[in-house]
């Protein structure tokens, strides 16, 4: 015979001062990143904010949103999340890397691809492969730089965009040599016009300085 229902009344309940701050958080979080696997996320997410870890959330929703009805590959918004993760290191063990992309719900197979056309080893620079993913969000190098531009400023949004010039120079030279079709004159010769607008604005470059040209 099964054991009678236990009745509880409201001042049996203990409920953690913290807990309903803590679900609107990560409900808000989980709107904004849209997970395709919500019970997956929602692992990274809680395992992430046990340990004071930067949380697996993007900044804001990305639209248009009906293309991501279907895509469920990198965007600007995971990208960012996953250089807020993995950033402070400057290299980063590929296995690391392999957790926190499965963490955000992200196909294997792009990330193998990406590994593959940067040709890393177990430990990769962080900033290589940051640049290489840019370049997966744009079809230029020049928007790839954009992409790179938008995630890593402290500008608010919709502002310059600015990072600084060595940064810019680091990203655009992987990238040039990993193409490979630039000759290094034409690569010298535009970074050279670059330097000549950031030289009066601290080293900062924004977007607006080299959007207009083709590469």
């Amino acid at each position: 015979m099964p054991p009678p229902e236990t009745m509880y009344c409201s001042q049996q309940i203990n409920i953690p001062p913290e807990l309903p701050d803590i679900l609107k958080q990560f409900t808000k979080a989980a709107i904004r990143t849209q997970p395709p696997d919500v019970l997956q996320w929602a692992a990274t997410y809680f395992s992430a904010l046990s340990q004071g870890e930067p949380l697996p959330g993007k900044d804001r929703l990305e639209m248009p949103a009906a293309t991501q009805k279907t895509d469920t590959g990198l965007t600007p918004g995971l990208l960012k999340v996953l250089h807020k993760q993995l950033s402070a290191k400057d290299t980063v063990m590929k296995e690391e890397l392999l957790n926190k992309w499965k963490g955000l719900c992200l196909p294997v197979e792009q990330l193998n691809t990406l590994l593959d056309l940067g040709n890393f080893d177990a430990q990769l620079d962080w900033m290589q492969f940051f640049a290489l993913s840019c370049s997966s969000l744009g079809g230029t190098i020049i928007s790839a730089l954009k992409h790179a531009c938008e995630i890593l400023t402290e500008d608010p949004e919709g502002g310059a965009a600015r990072i600084p010039f060595s940064t810019f120079v680091t990203l655009y030279t992987y990238l040039t040599q990993l193409d490979g079709d630039i000759p290094q004159d034409e690569i010298d010769s535009f970074l050279l016009s670059l330097q000549e607008h950031v030289a009066t604005q601290n080293d900062m470059i924004q977007v607006a300085n080299f959007y207009g040209h083709k590469k």
